[in-house]
């Protein structure tokens, strides 16, 4: 099934791309399926499994984050307070320029 691109116009060309791209990536999985299918055989033909060979496959530990305490506090409004970390709030940056210290706002 040859196609003359040159007598396709911009939407059917489009079009082309796009089914071509759909069958590309299909034709890569079913590769990658016959090869895991074909190592897997192999490894189960020579008397092993896949663990043997290659280990138990790990998870990506993870951190805890843990809240942080506060170290500013909103002298207009007590009941917002920043812990320094991340992007300074309205208020903070409000009161610098106001000129207050970053002292006079610890807690």
């Amino acid at each position: 099934m040859a196609v003359d691109i040159k007598n396709l116009n911009h939407s059917q060309l489009k079009d082309l791309i796009s089914k071509a791209q759909i069958r590309q990536n299909e034709l890569s999985k079913e590769k990658v399926a016959k090869l895991r299918d074909k190592v897997l055989a192999l490894i189960k033909a020579e008397g092993y499994t896949f663990e043997e060979i290659f280990g138990q496959a790990r998870s990506k530990a993870k951190r805890a984050s843990s809240p942080v305490a506060p170290k500013y506090r909103n002298p207009a409004n007590p009941a917002q307070t920043w812990s320094g970390r991340g992007k300074r709030p309205h208020w903070f940056s409000d009161a610098l320029k106001a000129g207050k210290k970053e002292k006079d706002l610890a807690i």
